[in-house]
């Protein structure tokens, strides 16, 4: 399990026990957290589970795949540095405290 704090883009914070091998997408979905739709479900099909990563974090987390930072491109929000694809960040220990931040719209 790791901690996950999911900022909304109103602010709202959420703090979610995330069992280890669950995608943070899927931390969000199971636990009704607003501001990801997860379209595809996690099936790299979509853009619509785009956060951003907390740069305290972006160096722990491994980097994102060709195929991701392409889907990233049909994102509704602005792609920034620390943009990902919440389905393919997937919960470790080491990621014990990670914060990602979502974005204004996700369609």
């Amino acid at each position: 399990m790791a901690s996950v704090t999911y900022i909304e883009h109103n602010g709202t914070q959420t703090v979610i026990e995330v069992p280890t091998g669950t995608s943070v997408m899927q931390g969000a979905v199971q636990n009704g957290v607003e501001g990801i739709v997860a379209e595809c479900g996690g099936g790299l099909a979509c853009a619509t589970c785009h956060c951003y990563v907390d740069p305290a974090w972006t160096n722990k987390i491994p980097p994102a795949s060709e195929a991701e930072r392409q889907m990233l491109e049909s994102a509704a929000s602005d792609v920034r540095p620390g943009s990902r694809l919440s389905c393919q960040i997937n919960v470790t220990p080491q990621l014990d405290g990670l914060v990602v931040r979502l974005p204004e719209k996700q369609y």
